[in-house]
């Protein structure tokens, strides 16, 4: 049961890029979470997801600075991380169904995640060389804390409010 929750329950096995497969299964998954339990249900499931993962790793990794590909629930929590900063905009706002209405949301949360996550500035990096466990959970998160970030960002500008 372990390694199946480092495989994402089985979306670490999609070939090729099984780390966007992780993200894509993940931002499917939270989207209906938001959409039929609510955002305060997607944020208990991130800060789960993320407990989940870190223990299932610690479980199935070795000190050794390793991150096998086919292990993505970091993925799933930094992607649930990314889309809890569209997700809580629009609840404060009490817009529902926004994953319709708002896609350019969601969509941007994905691509800024998946492109911190490739590039690994910064943060990201310097948490992906602790190895473990702890640097294989850390670096997503540093990634979906930044793509949550990055979104925001976009949305203001695209929608004006930082002009």
């Amino acid at each position: 049961m372990i390694r199946l929750i480092c495989l994402g329950f089985g979306l670490g096995l999609l070939r090729p890029a099984p780390g966007t497969w992780g993200s894509a299964g993940a931002l499917v998954l939270g989207l209906l979470i938001d959409r039929y339990l609510g955002f305060p249900a997607l944020v208990v499931a991130t800060l789960a997801v993320t407990a989940l993962g870190w223990w299932a790793l610690s479980h199935e990794l070795t000190a050794a600075h390793e991150d096998p590909s086919e292990f993505v629930i970091d993925e799933v929590a930094g992607q649930w991380l990314a889309l809890l900063f569209p997700a809580a905009a629009f609840w404060w706002h009490g817009v529902e169904n926004w994953a319709v209405v708002a896609y350019p949301g969601w969509i941007a949360a994905f691509v800024f995640f998946r492109l911190f996550d490739i590039w690994k500035p910064w943060l990201v990096g310097r948490a992906d060389r602790r190895g473990g466990a702890s640097g294989v959970m850390s670096d997503d998160l540093w990634a979906g804390l930044f793509a949550g970030i990055a979104t925001m960002i976009s949305a203001g500008i695209t929608h004006g409010v930082l002009m």
